[in-house]
């Protein structure tokens, strides 16, 4: 299976990238979330995408990864008052927006000569794909939106036992086995109970994505951006590209509320409820995700080329 790979330079950032399957095949964009490098759209994932039939795109976020970190240190906003002020749907002056990371995704497309694609959102990533959808709806073909919110006022807030690991880090001055110990709880608090995976697999995985890069700071500015964002609904009501809307109802990260909010927002939508899955991809669900996102993507007509 080809992959090709590089780096777009969008404005003053870099986003590293892969670019999978034929190049004439439909594209499909994955957008991950919040602390989530591109790895988090499982390998194995991709290539029953490809098989389906599309060209699969997945990238690195700014401040993630082996894309461009940001050197910018302010405005910071004290976190609880930025949560506060999100609760209620109001936005915070932070370092970037969603809305900034929403044009590093169509600064990456026109890198790839790609038009329309359709556009598959994962939590932060499934907010950005909202703004997308609803700000340029001539660059999308459809919508699919994974375990995402609209954060809109009095939303149920995440769990603590999945938040707070998130939020405190390993702490400073912490060594390569405690963050990687860190970074194993912080997996574990969001993984679907339905679908565990054995401790040894997880690791590996870890270890894998802790050797690729490593940067706590990126990590809190993204947070920053979602919390300083506010409500996305003004934007998710304008979407009109066919939309899947699939959620876990185990997600203590971003409740199922949010993704049911997600979907009364867009018009014509479709929610999918999957019990047993929380806050990840699971390996059993790929073909049931897959197939998914497929059937949405056929409510779209003819299936749009990459030109």
């Amino acid at each position: 299976m080809e992959i090709r790979s590089g780096k777009a330079t969008i404005g003053d950032i870099e986003l590293e990238y892969e670019d999978w399957g034929n190049i004439n095949n439909p594209p499909m964009v994955l957008i991950m979330g919040l602390s989530a490098q591109m790895l988090l759209w499982p390998d194995g994932f991709c290539e029953q995408l490809v098989q389906q039939g599309y060209r699969v795109v997945r990238f690195d976020n700014r401040d993630i990864g082996l894309s461009t970190k940001i050197k910018s240190r302010g405005p910071h906003m004290k976190q609880w008052l930025l949560m506060a002020r999100a609760q209620i749907g109001l936005r915070s002056e932070v370092p970037y927006t969603l809305h900034d990371m929403a044009k590093d995704t169509l600064g990456l497309m026109d890198h790839l000569g790609i038009q329309r694609a359709h556009i598959v959102g994962a939590s932060m990533g499934g907010m950005i794909a909202q703004i997308i959808a609803g700000r340029f709806p001539e660059r999308v073909s459809s919508l699919g939106i994974i375990f995402s919110s609209t954060n809109q006022p009095l939303l149920p807030p995440p769990a603590p036992s999945a938040l707070l690991p998130l939020m405190k880090g390993p702490g400073k001055g912490a060594t390569d086995e405690q963050r990687l110990a860190h970074s194993m709880k912080l997996t574990k608090g969001i993984s679907s109970p339905g679908y565990p995976i054995p401790d040894s697999e997880r690791e590996a995985f870890v270890r894998r994505l802790f050797q690729r890069s490593y940067y706590p700071a990126g990590v809190k500015r993204q947070m920053m951006a979602v919390l300083g964002t506010g409500n996305l609904r003004p934007y998710t009501k304008r979407i009109s590209a066919p939309t899947v809307v699939i959620h876990g109802t185990d997600d203590l990260l971003v409740r199922p509320a949010c993704g049911k909010a997600v979907a009364s927002a867009v018009k014509g939508s479709t929610l999918e409820l999957i019990p047993g899955m929380a806050h990840d991809l699971p390996k059993p669900l790929w073909p049931r995700l897959v197939k998914s996102l497929y059937q949405n993507s056929l409510r779209a007509g003819a299936l749009v080329s990459a030109a």
